[in-house]
């Protein structure tokens, strides 16, 4: 290949813009300036189409995204759309990422929806492999007026057997839901009555073995055992955190993103005593507790970590700690997590509480400053503060819902009136069938009037699919009264609000003074409109 050509295929592919080297050869080139010609022909208003490419793997035995994005080029020219756009998704599993968590094609499902009419994509495992991702897409399609076809199976939503393959995928999907369930269900319930491991992650302080007969079963992990003692023997002398301090400064392996929630919940856990457990979802947090056998006993399924007496110590010297701090709040105790910022140091504000003498004290405080900053410990006070800014800035502001307008009824009819009009004008020009007499002449004028304020009143925008802004009927002060503090922190993250505070000392006094200092985005007004996830309960 010449230096020219060279220098044009590096061109392309930037152009094409893929995740990984894709090569475009003289011939592909040439083909694809054909293809883009054949395309300039087409009408205005022809269908637009998208093009889905994916790879998992770039290798010699796939089929690359250059000969993909080709032969859809091709099918988009058979079927008389106009290509506007490629979303490519190199490097990417179908298994483990749907169509609408992929970067680029996500990106146009989500916020791009109008711009497109047809979605084509080369092969049905490169764009799913998940039946139940396929039947989201298919009613997503049907929702949106859009149409999904591959080029090597028959997949059309505007066919017949497309159409019958509809009904058949969503049953099938349903079907493989349920088994599924069923399933994982059934797998979960015999395995929680063996002593072999059959399914699931070993509790912290095992490893998975194969023992001499070939099963899997639980033995001590060496490491964590010594961990898990030496935390035993210190629980009565120092506390959790300086545990999880200690073991991080001593690089024990798999300790780097290790909290003291995660410690206290590995030593309170009845695995430790040899025994199957399973999540306690009773009660507030992540806890364990025992599976009981036929006989009404725990379950045996390794050699103990702790004695029964050593686990019953240690829960024991835990609660010595535990009986200074309050019980856990769910939904935590910061409401506006995210949206207070300390001043000094740019790091989110939390609120710490505290027990003293059977007194609660709750503080704010960062986590740059040292010590955490002068601590407020009046934080209802400075959130009902941030309460009252937010509404009287926001809280006027209409509620706007992002909807999903589509343009055929409007360009129909004013398809409609340009062809009337058209008729009127022709009928009154000399010589034509308006023009034969005062009266019929009167007439076709009057209508050819009318017909031209009509086409007039059409807004040009409104012919074709859009997003538009829909008021619901509501103020966010309403909005958020209904929905509390919860409803406003998770609308001022998403729009991007924050609020600065400084504190500064004051003489004598241990309170420190408080400023709350808001910062809106420009753009806010277009942030505070909600808009519809459709794949919001998706996997």
């Amino acid at each position: 290949m010449g230096r020219g050509a060279k220098r044009a295929v590096s061109a392309q592919q930037r152009q094409q813009q893929y995740d990984v080297d894709a090569e475009w050869s003289p011939a592909d080139l040439k083909l694809l300036k054909d293809l883009k010609r054949a395309e300039a022909q087409l009408p205005e208003d022809a269908p637009r189409a998208l093009l889905s490419i994916r790879l998992s793997v770039l290798t010699d035995e796939t089929t690359s995204p250059v000969r993909q994005e080709l032969d859809l080029r091709i099918l988009a020219r058979d079927m008389g759309v106009r290509v506007i756009g490629v979303a490519s998704d190199l490097n990417v599993s179908a298994t483990k990422v749907p169509p609408w968590k992929r970067k680029q094609l996500g990106d146009w499902l989500n916020n791009r929806a109008p711009e497109f009419d047809v979605l084509l994509f080369w092969k049905l495992d490169r764009f799913v492999r998940r039946l139940s991702d396929l039947s989201t897409m298919i009613d997503w399609c049907l929702k949106y007026g859009k149409n999904l076809v591959s080029k090597n199976d028959a997949i059309d939503l505007t066919t017949v057997v497309g159409k019958v393959m509809i009904t058949l995928i969503g049953g099938i999907a349903e079907i493989e839901a349920a088994n599924t369930s069923t399933r994982v269900t059934s797998l979960w319930d015999y395995a929680k009555t063996q002593a072999e491991w059959l399914v699931g992650k070993p509790p912290y302080g095992y490893k998975t073995v194969v023992d001499e007969n070939g099963r899997t079963v639980l033995a001590i992990d060496e490491t964590a055992y010594k961990v898990l003692h030496w935390s035993r023997r210190r629980a009565s002398k120092i506390s959790a955190s300086r545990q999880v301090r200690i073991i991080k400064r001593a690089g024990v392996p798999g300790s780097e993103g290790l909290t003291t929630s995660t410690h206290l919940r590995r030593l309170r856990n009845p695995a430790l005593m040899g025994y199957r457990v399973e999540e306690d979802r009773s009660g507030v947090g992540r806890k364990s507790k025992l599976i009981l056998g036929k006989d009404g006993k725990p379950i045996k399924v390794a050699e103990a970590v702790f004695t029964e007496d050593e686990f019953a110590q240690l829960g024991r010297d835990l609660d010595r700690w535990g009986k200074n701090q309050p019980a856990r709040q769910e939904g935590g105790a910061t409401k506006f997590l995210g949206v207070f910022v300390c001043e000094d140091c740019d790091t989110n504000i939390t609120v710490q509480v505290t027990t003293t003498k059977g007194v609660q004290y709750k503080y704010m405080r960062c986590s740059g400053c040292k010590g955490g900053g002068a601590g407020v410990n009046d934080p209802d006070g400075v959130n009902a503060a941030l309460v009252r800014d937010v509404l009287k800035v926001l809280g006027d502001e209409p509620v706007l819902v992002r909807e999903y307008a589509k343009g055929a009824e409007a360009l129909k009819r004013k398809n409609q009136l340009e062809e009337s009009v058209s008729y009127y004008m022709k009928g009154l020009e000399p010589g034509g069938r308006f023009a034969r007499t005062s009266f019929t002449q009167e007439q076709a004028e009057e209508t050819l009037n009318q017909l031209i304020d009509e086409l007039a009143t059409i807004d040009p925008e409104s012919t074709k699919d859009r997003w538009v802004n829909a008021a619901n009927g509501k103020t966010f002060r309403e909005h958020w009264e209904a929905g509390g503090m919860e409803a406003m922190a998770a609308d001022l993250l998403r729009v991007g609000v924050t609020c600065k505070v400084t504190r500064t000392k004051i003489p004598g006094q241990r309170q420190p003074a408080v400023h709350l200092k808001l910062r809106i985005p420009k753009d806010y007004r277009d942030r505070l409109v909600i808009k519809e996830d459709d794949f919001a309960s998706k996997l």
